[in-house]
């Protein structure tokens, strides 16, 4: 090789090199997908609630970590498309929230480090073997134990004395949409409370379930936790209100759109819990060897201008037992 030719080609690997090596430490991002089932409701604000969690551990997006996320509208079969393609692209954690993608998330992966929140009864779903000790490739933050559910009832005949009847808006085809139900059919009985199940499957649905409800007196709604209440938020509050029925929520983001009463816990919490867990899972965590934490704090908030709206007075003693009365 003549001598100009060699300074060329060592002139060109030096030129190529920095570009590889460049090429090569950005594909060596650590990756965090995010499977979010809905993007109803608040879920953008608590998407970015993550992000800057993560920020404030010293994750950046695009510096030291890519960020990728699937949305859906809480139709499983989107959800279960979703969850396929972020398995395939072989992510360093995977962050899940609610309970309708576990079961397909876990049937695709049993690898893949999996931080789930917004997930309820995850030790009888399956999807851990003890809240202590999860033992397999996930773990995270469970809404509240089924016991919770039967808190809604009760304060669903303390801010209407007058209820009789309650329909439960619910996912059947989720374990926890069975579960809550179960829980509140057990107890409505003790309250003088006849309850029946409306299954939520799609917005005409919900609006011709809930007007068929509404034609005959005394009668309130208990919309539990799925994806399908977040994604028809708006929804079930204006139907409420146009049938002037007392309505308890499990989340407060309800009662910020209109909502009359709910009690639940702070979801903004698990979202900056689970941007902790990714941090020490991409720093070395097994998520077998991190405890699944429950809430440690429920909120009462109330709506006294919805519950002018549709003729409740409620009791001052209930109105002292509150965290937040929106006026």
């Amino acid at each position: 090789m003549r001598r100009r030719e060699f300074i060329k080609v060592i002139a060109g690997s030096a030129v190529a090199w920095p570009l590889a090596a460049r090429a090569q430490q950005a594909e060596r991002l650590p990756r965090v997908g995010v499977i979010m089932n809905t993007d109803g409701g608040d879920q953008r604000e608590n998407h970015a609630i993550f992000v800057q969690a993560l920020e404030k551990l010293g994750w950046i997006d695009g510096r030291n970590v890519r960020i990728e996320t699937k949305w859906a509208t809480g139709e499983a079969t989107l959800i279960r498309k979703n969850i396929a393609d972020m398995v395939a692209q072989a992510p360093d954690v995977i962050v899940s929230t609610g309970t309708a993608g576990m079961v397909p998330l876990l049937q695709a992966t049993r690898t893949v480090p999996v931080v789930f929140l917004n997930v309820a009864d995850p030790v009888g779903s399956g999807f851990v073997k003890t809240m202590a000790r999860p033992g397999g490739n996930a773990t995270g933050f469970v809404q509240y134990e089924y016991s919770l559910s039967g808190k809604w009832p009760e304060l669903l005949k303390q801010i209407a004395p007058n209820v009789t009847r309650a329909a439960v808006l619910r996912d059947a085809n989720i374990p926890s949409g069975i579960g809550q139900f179960a829980i509140i059919q057990a107890v409505a009985p003790s309250l003088g409370v006849e309850v029946s199940a409306i299954n939520e499957l799609n917005a005409g649905d919900i609006e011709r379930d809930i007007a068929d409800f509404a034609q005959s007196p005394n009668g309130g709604l208990i919309v539990t936790s799925s994806a399908l209440s977040i994604s028809n938020l708006e929804l079930i509050v204006a139907l409420a209100a146009k049938h002037k029925l007392p309505a308890v929520f499990y989340r407060r983001y309800f009662v910020d759109k209109g909502g009359l009463v709910s009690y639940g816990y702070d979801i903004s919490q698990q979202y900056r819990g689970a941007a902790d867990y990714v941090d020490r899972i991409l720093k070395g965590a097994k998520p077998a060897d991190l405890p699944v934490q429950a809430p440690t704090k429920y909120q009462l908030v109330i709506n006294l201008k919805t519950a002018k709206a549709i003729g409740l007075t409620v009791s001052p003693s209930l109105l002292a037992r509150a965290d937040e009365v929106i006026e």
